[in-house]
């Protein structure tokens, strides 16, 4: 039997880690948005100091964005030494390692960034890079919950091709190349147009994901409905039955009644 994590706190600090991960990467699209990333010249200091700048112009996004990913970076940390401590299951723990790298190469890409005047390749990775932690994190959070289990894969027979394991990859893939080309866009890489191509492909493969797992609920759903239906049918013919079939035997009892007092 597959161990399961039964620790509903940490599951649920590992939500708030998640949720934590996606405002940090709003907060770094902020600093992109308002070409805030200059606005502090230098890392890990900021004008030289680790005290607070003043939090005016694009210093509030740039400043605030290294606090927001300091922050998260610590609840990272703790995180992977919790699951370190209580997790179960060796995979999740090394998840958590993995989470705790990955947060620090983003730490060392953004300060890149910084000192070498936001190169286009090192912005692109320190980008993309957040998007693979935010995974990272939203991953602990689902495999943390209490009773999940990693089961053996189940042999289903999907006649359709693209078997839907390989259409949600495919889509999966074409979205996060969709993230890297966006990033590329933002960040001066090159124009607009491979961006647009792709996210046609995007919608279409989310299109195509969606109309195929309704279309797998759908078929689930009247398999569950005719189920009751025949339910409640063979339900009907046994009250019926009971009734017409039981009825003889009830009036022989009935008849017999008026003998047994004629003989007492």
């Amino acid at each position: 039997m597959s161990q399961t994590s039964n620790n509903p706190w940490l599951h649920r600090y590992a939500i708030f880690v998640a949720f934590a991960t996606f405002l940090l990467i709003i907060a770094g699209a902020l600093v992109t948005s308002n070409d805030a990333g200059l606005s502090v010249p230098d890392w890990p200091t900021s004008f030289g100091s680790f005290r607070m700048p003043r939090m005016v112009g694009g210093v509030k996004f740039e400043h605030g964005h290294r606090m927001i990913a300091a922050f998260v970076g610590l609840l990272t940390v703790f995180l992977a030494a919790w699951l370190w401590v209580r997790e179960p299951r060796r995979w999740v723990r090394r998840l958590g390692g993995l989470a705790v790298l990955t947060v620090v190469a983003q730490a060392a890409l953004g300060g890149l960034t910084v000192l070498l005047y936001l190169p286009v390749p090192i912005s692109v990775g320190h980008a993309c890079l957040a998007q693979i932690f935010f995974c990272i994190a939203v991953s602990l959070a689902l495999f943390t919950r209490p009773g999940f289990r990693w089961e053996p894969a189940k042999i289903i027979e999907d006649p359709r091709s693209p078997s839907l394991r390989k259409l949600t990859a495919g889509t999966t893939a074409v979205i996060f190349s969709q993230l890297i080309l966006g990033a590329a866009f933002r960040h001066n890489g090159f124009g607009i147009l491979p961006h647009v191509i792709v996210a046609g492909l995007v919608t279409l493969g989310v299109l195509w994901v969606s109309a195929r797992v309704l279309a797998e609920v759908a078929v689930t759903t009247t398999h569950v409905a005719v189920g009751a239906l025949v339910l409640a049918a063979s339900l009907v013919v046994a009250l019926e039955a009971y009734q017409v079939l039981g009825a003889p035997a009830r009036a022989i009892q009935i008849a017999r009644a008026p003998e047994s007092a004629v003989g007492l």
